[in-house]
Order: C-alpha cells, then sequence, then structure tokens
C-alpha cells in the first residue's frame, strides 16, 4: 500500500472488487433451472413415447383379435346343406365389429374382395408430459386381415 493511499481509495477499491463478484452470483441456479427442465421434457418424452408403442401393440392386438373373431363364423346353411364349410362375409363383418363395440374400442371392420376382411383400430391416449408443449393426446393405428377360408380350400401358399 502506497502512503498517499487512504482508507477511503481502499474501501472504494474493494467494493468494486465485490461488485464484479456479485456478478456471476446466481448464474449456476439459472443454468440449473435451464437443465432440470430439459430433463423433465426429456422424461417426459420418454414416458409419452412408451404410451405410444404401447397403444400401437394394443391396436394391433385388438384388430388382429377382431379379425380372427369374424373369421370364425361359418356359414351354416352351406355347412349343414352340403358339408362345406364357408365363413359368411357378411356375418364375418357383424362379428368384427361387434368384437370392437363391446371392447370399446375405434375402429371398422371392412370386405377384401369376395373372401376376406379388413379391421382397423384406432387407440387414442392422453399424453401425461408432452401436453406441456401442446401434445395433449397421442394415437397408434393398427390394421390386420382375415382370409374367409377354413381347411384346405384356402388360397395355395407357395
Amino acid at each position: 500500500m502506497t502512503p498517499d493511499m487512504t482508507a477511503i481509495d481502499l474501501r472504494r477499491r474493494t467494493d468494486r472488487h465485490a461488485l464484479k463478484r456479485r456478478t456471476d452470483e446466481g448464474s449456476v441456479s439459472v443454468f440449473a433451472v435451464i437443465i432440470t427442465l430439459v430433463v423433465v421434457v426429456f422424461f417426459g418424452a420418454v414416458v409419452d413415447f412408451e404410451q405410444v408403442l404401447e397403444a400401437r401393440q394394443d391396436a394391433g392386438t385388438a384388430a388382429q383379435e377382431a379379425a380372427r373373431a369374424g373369421a370364425g363364423h361359418v356359414d351354416l346353411e352351406h355347412a349343414y346343406a352340403g358339408g362345406r364349410f364357408i365363413v359368411d362375409q357378411a356375418t364375418a363383418l357383424r362379428a368384427a365389429r361387434e368384437y370392437l363395440r363391446t371392447g370399446g374400442y375405434t375402429g371398422t371392420a371392412s370386405p377384401v374382395g369376395a373372401r376376406a376382411i379388413r379391421v382397423q383400430v384406432s387407440i387414442t391416449r392422453r399424453a401425461l408430459f408432452l401436453n406441456v408443449i401442446g401434445l395433449a393426446t397421442l394415437r397408434a393405428d393398427a390394421t390386420a386381415t382375415a382370409d374367409l377360408t377354413t381347411g384346405i380350400e384356402g388360397p395355395s401358399r407357395t
């Protein structure tokens, strides 16, 4: 310390150094908040996309089961009269639609040609975390087709 430096000059200099140090205070807190938000959004995306995968699997299972329920309806008139087991397409469609209705699924059953039906199922789930960024619902779709042939009368599969 030089002899001309007074106590007031020393205090001013110390106050300037303290002021410079204070400008850094709180910057770690802002960084921590931003990183925490990014981690929470990422975690939420993982959870909600798992919901989409689960809904896709559920939709696929429902579509396959509805198609299978329809394909199991043999036209009894042909079976009793001629001994041929033919699946009635109209009955198969009704059975597939009934399966969807009783299961609470949203979907359609439609004919494909004269000997098949196609079932489409849509499942919508509420987003748990992604609604924060505007995605309120998550949707999954699936389709299954059933051939309406029985026994050895089915199409050749080579």
